[in-house]
């Protein structure tokens, strides 16, 4: 059986149109699939060049099937259900700037080029001092919106127009970030007022919502899906058929991305946070919550979470009794929207690995469920006993007091490396703000609470604390 090749392509090569800093499986069943629709349809007509933000990365395995993967569709909406795979021929190329930085920067030489997405993770947008163009000429690791400075600086020197710049990273105001960070290059590597001005004038930045569910490849399926296709393919995604993209900004992105007219779910609004609180609240919340306990029991995916009657009840009260409270959003809606959550985390067809929601876990719990937790506490004076559990499921697991393999930035691995297994870990973790953003022992009786369950993982477990919760309230 042959791999995938440009043998299986259907539709025109078109042009380069898109950069996007991501291979991940999000972005190639998010951001790719969508520009496929608009291609078939003949709106677009763009092709994507993907850069790989790491040092190690698939954009390998991507030239290997000259950069075609099938997303392969399964779930309910609207109903009915769905069961259908294609393959993308959206994306023209790769690049890896750490590898080829010429080729890396002869992107900013082609005027087709008019957006830019990214998805690279919450901890990708951040702010490194010791990032030097010269690092990255040298192909040395480096943030992303290091590298996106360095390209666009060499936009800047071309004399050429700038770009749409729509980052998909799960952080508020991600678009905002983005805009401050590279601000922040430009005046460490001291790149001038022009730039700074051409930055401001010549691009836009947008601030997004991104919603699908993405699992990823179907390992328990692949070699059966590939015999039914007739072609190999170490690079397929499987997702649910939802899909939301929210864009705040100038409604003039319509007209660039004419996602709406392929019947694409696209919202473009003056004001995105009614929909990122929905969202982050009450579908990413859970995800952050469930991960590490029901892997501590032994559990592997959202399904059998969902499936498994102690840890459902738990997530279900989580939802209502300790996060639709305090959620600013009118109460009928909110209800409404858990309940369309909770159906898509039974999605029968979606095998939604528990391990996959734990990279970069640490940055997940202070951008999903701290907000909700201080709001709890600031509301009814006491502690959400479901997203402390997490929290202490958390510090277990990085104490390396598990099986499981820490999946997180290299500042949060070596934070937890220095405190790991010292007789005041505990509140050495909660009290960093490297982690958090805050102490988080200032919260009162949160340290306490946090230690009980920490003792009571490694005596009875997550389930029995579960049941025990469950039962208390």
């Amino acid at each position: 059986m042959e791999s995938l090749n440009n043998s299986f392509r259907k539709l025109p090569q078109y042009p380069n149109k898109v950069i996007q800093f991501g291979e991940g499986n999000f972005l190639r069943a998010f951001i790719d699939w969508q520009i496929q629709q608009m291609n078939k349809q003949g709106l677009f007509k763009g092709g994507v060049q993907i850069v790989q933000p790491l040092p190690t990365g698939r954009v390998k395995d991507l030239d290997e099937q000259d950069d075609l993967y099938t997303v392969l569709l399964e779930g309910i909406l609207d109903g009915k259900k769905i069961q259908s795979h294609e393959i993308i021929e959206s994306v023209n190329g790769t690049v890896n700037p750490y590898t080829e930085y010429d080729k890396y920067m002869a992107l900013a030489e082609d005027d087709n080029i008019e957006v830019i997405f990214s998805n690279t993770t919450e901890a990708g947008i951040a702010f490194d001092k010791n990032d030097t163009l010269e690092k990255i000429k040298n192909g040395e690791k480096s943030s992303y919106p290091a590298k996106l400075t360095a390209l666009l600086y060499h936009r800047f020197e071309l004399g050429k127009k700038g770009f749409h710049i729509i980052p998909c990273e799960l952080i508020n105001h991600n678009g905002d970030t983005l805009k401050k960070t590279i601000l922040q290059y430009a005046d460490l590597w001291n790149l001038g007022q022009d730039f700074v001005d051409w930055i401001n004038k010549d691009n836009k930045f947008y601030s997004t919502l991104v919603d699908r569910i993405v699992p990823g490849y179907p390992r328990d399926r692949a070699a059966d899906l590939e015999q039914e296709w007739g072609y190999k393919d170490q690079n397929m995604v499987k997702t649910e058929p939802f899909l939301i993209f929210v864009i705040e900004g100038d409604k003039d992105i319509e007209k660039v991305l004419p996602l709406k007219e392929a019947g694409i779910n696209l919202v473009v609004t003056d004001d995105m946070q009614p929909y990122r609180n929905r969202k982050v609240s009450i579908l990413n919340g859970p995800h952050t919550t469930m991960s590490p306990i029901g892997r501590l029991a032994g559990l592997q995916t959202v399904g059998q979470v969902m499936a498994d009657k102690d840890f459902y009840k738990f997530i279900d009260d989580e939802m209502h009794k300790e996060i639709i409270p305090v959620v600013p959003l009118p109460k009928e809606e909110l209800e409404s929207y858990a309940k369309g959550i909770q159906e898509r985390f039974e999605n029968p067809y979606v095998k939604h690995q528990l391990s996959a929601l734990a990279l970069n876990s640490i940055s997940k719990y202070r951008a999903r469920l701290l907000p909700n937790y201080k709001r709890y506490y600031e509301k009814y004076g006491k502690l959400p006993k479901r997203m402390t559990l997490a929290l202490a499921a958390y510090l277990w697991i990085y104490n390396g007091k598990s099986e499981f393999e820490i999946n997180d930035t290299a500042d949060i691995v070596d934070g937890f490396a220095k405190i790991k297994g010292t007789d005041d870990y505990i509140h050495a973790a909660l009290s960093n703000p490297d982690f958090w953003g805050e102490d988080l022992t200032k919260i009162p009786g949160l340290e306490d609470l946090v230690t009980k369950y920490y003792n009571e993982i490694g005596k009875k477990g997550t389930r029995e604390i579960v049941q025990e919760i469950n039962v208390e309230e």
